[in-house]
């Protein structure tokens, strides 16, 4: 698939530790600890289209214990920024339980700089959308973020 542009202004989130080991809005992490879509190799920036899934991405990979001390960055993504969409239907077995395909599909988009994001679909939240983010690629200077706020987790989340 080749590259589109967006023809409005899209909205991310990102949430992470404000004082961690790494910046809230970089792909450092991701070249310590690879997920589904990149190796250590290309690192991304993982994102969600939603609030609400990002919190449950969150939650998923963090086995329910969540440090008290997590911020959130709201991400702006300008008017004709170039993207891709990751096409399910033509990657069969996408979402099991190897992320090969994920993981070959992420890198070749990272190393072949073919947008400055990506859009993928939630593996906890099917129907949503994740967005991940290529630093290297230079269209991705025009992103930006506002100052983080701090994340007041509800404690109904922990109910056992």
């Amino acid at each position: 698939m080749s590259a589109q542009h967006t023809d409005q202004i899209l909205t991310a989130y990102r949430i992470g530790a404000l004082n961690g080991k790494h910046p809230l809005y970089g792909d450092e992490g991701s070249r310590f600890y690879p997920g589904r879509w990149n190796k250590r190799s290309s690192p991304i920036v993982y994102c969600s289209q939603h609030y609400s899934t990002q919190i449950l991405e969150k939650l998923v990979h963090a086995n329910g214990v969540m440090p008290p001390d997590l911020y959130f960055i709201t991400i702006s993504i300008p008017k004709g920024i170039c993207y891709e969409k990751f096409q399910t239907a033509t990657h069969s077995g996408w979402d099991g339980k190897s992320q090969r395909i994920c993981k070959e599909f992420g890198d070749r988009w990272v190393r072949e700089k073919r947008s400055a994001i990506l859009l993928v679909p939630s593996i906890p939240a099917r129907f949503e959308t994740n967005i991940l983010v290529n630093l290297a690629h230079d269209a991705s200077k025009a992103i930006t973020y506002e100052r983080a706020k701090r994340i007041s987790w509800d404690d109904q989340l922990y109910r056992s």
